[in-house]
């Protein structure tokens, strides 16, 4: 096996599959991509692409664990192996669908599904260090497929002094940097975050940050009143009327000032901070529309914000959007209205579906581990230089 991935890095291009299952557990990202060379001269193209929904019993379990302290130890590792055998499953689904035999797949790049992100920035503790937890295990899924697996790629960014996330810089630096434009790379998943790129006539240096919360809080509350897993369209949003008082509460969060480049989950941005804003602000009785337009707006002004900061002194600015969020129709015209001076498009005119990026920059960072080197991405700000993944052989 040693042998064959030798041979895998010697190929002239590779077919990787790159996973992706994000805090929405709306399904799956399968991105089957052809990749070649590594660093900046990397060349990717995306075959195929498909998301593969998720039972309801595989996020009710998932949920059982998700963002929280206190959990059944049982549960955690029994679905440590189970959603490698689910994603295995998946994995073999979409290949049979495509009418692609296991054989000609180099290897599949796995994410994993977060269960709980724990930086010292978020939980002040300075005696556990920095530390983040994604299940469905690499070995599972490389014996279930037959197909070597590269997996658990946040924890070398960890060992490195990073914490953790968010990883896009790396792929997004080396594919989409431009030569006149100053880009945000803006993904709204269940945390919204982005990549800056600056031009490459500027001396500034890329860097990649989360902003604060994209769907996560929306989604939340649309399952717990609704029983709905998210606002399809903003349909429920747009019932309702923005309640200020409760807005600049939920705005008032330190971390929303913290400095770039900085980290934050659904353990902060939760229905619990949702609550104890509506006490401080006196607004425990509103009606289910008023609040989730106050979301909306919540997550669109932590996003122009966060945006604003950094654009204001620059010019030739292009903000591309991917993620969940991007489909958000509501958010996304708040979002242009708020960054009126900037050109603000969906990430697909850069040539790769916006929802498959994510998956496709997984499938890059396994690339890289199979045939890069870590002055590739030296020039990140605040993030170490690694190569990340561990290997997962099928025998």
């Amino acid at each position: 096996m040693i042998e064959k991935l030798y041979k895998i890095a010697k190929k002239d291009s590779r077919f990787i599959i790159g996973l992706m299952s994000g805090t929405s557990l709306d399904g799956l990202d399968i991105a089957l991509c052809r990749i070649s060379n590594s660093g900046k001269s990397t060349q990717i193209s995306v075959d195929n692409f498909i998301t593969m929904d998720y039972q309801d019993e595989f996020r009710k379990y998932v949920r059982g664990v998700f963002a929280k302290r206190t959990i059944d130890q049982q549960l955690l590792c029994g679905l440590h192996a189970y959603v490698g055998n689910v994603h295995a499953a998946l994995i073999n689904q979409a290949l049979e669908k495509w009418g692609i035999p296991h054989t000609e797949i180099d290897c599949i790049a796995s994410h994993g599904q977060t269960v709980y992100h724990a930086p010292q920035s978020l939980t002040d503790d300075q005696l556990m260090p920095n530390s983040t937890l994604q299940i469905g295990d690499g070995d599972h899924i490389a014996v279930k497929t037959g197909i070597i697996t590269l997996s658990d790629f946040r924890q070398k960014h960890i060992a490195a002094g990073g914490e953790g996330a968010p990883l896009a810089a790396y792929g997004d630096y080396l594919l989409f940097s431009d030569r006149k434009e100053n880009r945000f790379l803006l993904n709204i998943g269940g945390i919204a975050n982005y990549t800056f790129i600056p031009s490459q006539e500027s001396d500034l240096k890329a860097f990649a940050t989360d902003i604060g919360p994209g769907n996560t809080i929306m989604n939340q509350f649309a399952k717990e009143k609704f029983d709905i897993e998210m606002d399809k369209d903003a349909n429920i949003a747009t019932q309702g009327i923005i309640n200020e008082g409760l807005l600049n509460e939920l705005l008032k969060e330190p971390f929303l000032q913290d400095e770039f480049p900085k980290t934050t989950g659904p353990e902060l941005f939760n229905l619990d901070y949702l609550k104890k804003c509506q006490i401080a602000s006196n607004n425990l009785h509103m009606i289910p529309e008023d609040i989730m337009a106050t979301l909306n707006q919540f997550t669109a002004t932590c996003i122009i914000d966060a945006i604003h900061k950094l654009s204001k002194t620059l010019s030739n600015v292009h903000i591309y959007i991917s993620g969940g969020g991007l489909h958000n129709p509501l958010l996304v015209a708040k979002i242009k209205a708020g960054l009126p001076h900037h050109k603000v498009s969906s990430f697909e005119i850069l040539g790769i579906d916006p929802d498959a990026k994510e998956a496709v920059l997984f499938a890059l960072l396994a690339n890289e581990t199979l045939v890069g080197h870590r002055d590739n991405v030296s020039q990140i700000k605040d993030s170490p230089a690694v190569c990340m993944g561990k290997i997962s052989l099928p025998q």
